[in-house]
């Protein structure tokens, strides 16, 4: 049994290989729990009054699967779910692999042209949706897309725009015409016998792809990552292990399902140890989750930064009792050191930990852990999780670099995805030969294994041949009395190429001024960092996840300061 190893010089690293493995397909480590601990709370959905023990939500679980298998899909189906934080969801999610079937997250926030592309590439022959989020209505998106839906019998679609797609499951009182109802699905599966779910699952491997995930993608059309139990699985596994995960947990999930973060390190590392998942609302609420904590004594609280900033700026932040807190995971996006210092001494999360991955790498890489330092939790993404390899290296040449140097970020090991589905070019381009993930993102490794993210490749920017890392003008620039959040982007330059420009976000009542944060820069920072450009807004651009979108930063100054690309 070996530990961690860094190589000595080299940005080298690779987890402990233990805990081992687990060759367990989700479902599996479902009926585990409900055989460990069956009257303990598994999944609280606060809005909907909903409570489930292991066992109840097993059961559920179960019920849901025969349902689907009863609508008539079979092993290897794409099946979507277009839903918020709701049980739907998570029944789903359980359901869908204890029937062998993919599940397709579809992006909240998705119009007609992107569930289109979503339900086409990946061959959706259904799709599990609710009514509407926010101002896009689901129901008349998919009648936009499928006319043939409001004269067609449940099951029995066939569209034009998209072939493949047989079966819409309506998640509502009253389903529209051409849709199956979640009920009328149910008593369907209720008719189906529990021995034909159980010769399905005894069909199933761990190495099976259960799901697929569509990336943001920055450019060109997302891609379908599949990841399979064995990825989920044990990352779920090895995250809520760095959290010291129990039976005794209660995690507070405000971050969405449809994404990793919810579905992976929420969801998935909650079911490997017995904790409780707590689901304060259908999306993410600051109060909702504050009032989530609060009463239902959560141990853990996750958020991407843009979420924990939302809480501590709430004006009843203070109204609530944070002393059950211990730990949690700050991520999705990169996390200011003030905000994680914050959330350590005014949440009471004090063995708060950072993670960082990509959906590819199902999805976290690395981790901080409960036991690391103060400067550890703050300053690094952690270290390699066990059974993973983490490199950085020279993007031109492709040599792995000194310790401290900046580079690219490549993974390898169980988490990497079985490959983009049905997208064996951009597979290639992403997986090498040998099994090592590009990850796009810049980083750097010190001597002990710990992981600075610095950028992303594309994100970085090059001023008259400088490199220049806006994470550092970042960190840099929340030392300057006023800023409550700040994103440095890179805007065209016939010049120099490109220069910075920081998105600033001033705390409540206070008036800052461009030209004294630049003046303030430049008896600071070397001369090439310094902002050329200073805008100040009140929020940025973000995915529903609250993950910043740089491109479209990029491209809205590059507009409005009428800049030469």
């Amino acid at each position: 049994m070996s530990e961690a190893f860094v190589d000595p010089t080299l940005s080298y690293s690779r987890g402990a290989d233990h805990p081992p493995l687990q060759e367990l397909c989700i479902g599996q480590v479902l009926d585990k729990m409900a055989n460990l601990y069956p009257d303990s709370p598994a999944l609280i959905m606060r809005q909907e009054s909903l409570r489930y023990t292991w066992r109840q939500l097993k059961d559920e679980v179960e019920r849901v699967a025969r349902g689907l298998m009863a609508l008539g899909f079979v092993k290897g189906d794409r099946v979507g779910i277009w839903a918020t934080n709701i049980s739907q969801w998570a029944l789903m999610q359980f359901a869908t692999a204890k029937a062998g079937i993919i599940m397709v997250n579809v992006n909240l926030r998705f119009r007609s042209h992107e569930l289109e592309y979503a339900l086409k590439q990946s061959g959706c022959v259904g799709l599990v949706m609710e009514h509407e989020f926010r101002d896009c209505n689901y129901v008349e998106t998919i009648q936009h897309l499928c006319p043939e839906l409001q004269y067609c019998e449940p099951g029995e679609l066939h569209s034009a725009r998209l072939p493949k797609l047989r079966q819409v499951v309506y998640i509502g009182q009253t389903a529209p015409s051409g849709m199956m109802s979640w009920q009328g699905m149910l008593e369907k599966g209720d008719q189906l016998p529990l021995s034909e779910l159980r010769a399905r699952e005894a069909s199933l491997s761990h190495l099976d792809t259960i799901n697929i995930q569509y990336t943001s993608g920055t450019t060109g059309a997302p891609k379908g990552a599949e990841l399979s139990h064995y990825n989920v699985v044990n990352n779920g596994q090895f995250i809520g292990d760095s959290m010291k995960l129990t039976e005794k947990d209660r995690v507070c999930i405000p971050v969405p399902f449809y994404h990793c973060f919810g579905m992976v390190l929420g969801n998935m590392a909650c079911v490997t140890h017995g904790s409780t998942m707590v689901i304060p609302a259908d999306y993410f609420d600051p109060l909702a989750t504050m009032q989530t904590v609060h009463d239902e004594r959560c141990t853990a609280v996750y958020g991407v930064p843009t979420m924990f900033i939302a809480e501590f700026s709430h004006p009843r932040f203070k109204d609530f009792d944070y002393s059950s807190l211990r730990t949690g995971i700050m991520a999705g996006s990169l996390c200011p050191v003030e905000l994680m210092r914050r959330a350590i001494r005014e949440m009471n999360c004090t063995e708060m930990t950072i993670c960082y991955g990509l959906t590819e790498a199902s999805p976290v890489i690395t981790q901080t852990t409960t036991d690391d330092t103060f400067e550890h939790k703050t300053q690094t993404v952690g270290r390699a999780l066990p059974h993973t390899e983490v490199k950085i290296i020279d993007a031109k040449t492709g040599e792995v670099v000194p310790h401290g140097q900046n580079g690219e970020l490549m993974t390898r090991g169980y988490h990497v995805m079985n490959g983009y589905h049905n997208d064996a070019e951009n597979t290639a381009k992403t997986i090498e030969p040998d099994g090592w993930l590009h990850t796009g993102d810049i980083a750097c490794m010190d001597a002990d294994g710990y992981v600075v993210i610095t950028g992303r490749l594309k994100e970085m920017i090059i001023r008259g041949g400088e490199n220049v890392y806006p994470r550092e003008i970042e960190e840099f620039l929340y030392t300057y009395p006023g800023i409550k959040d700040v994103q440095v982007v890179g805007v065209p330059s016939e010049k120099y190429g490109e220069e910075a420009m920081a998105w600033i976000i001033p705390h409540e009542g206070k008036q800052l001024d461009a030209e004294a944060i630049q003046r303030y820069c430049r008896e600071n920072i070397a001369g090439f960092k310094v902002p050329k450009y200073v805008k100040f807004v009140d929020s940025f651009p973000t995915t529903v996840t609250g993950k910043v979108q740089k491109f479209i930063m990029r491209q809205m100054a590059t507009e409005e300061l009428k800049l030469v690309h």
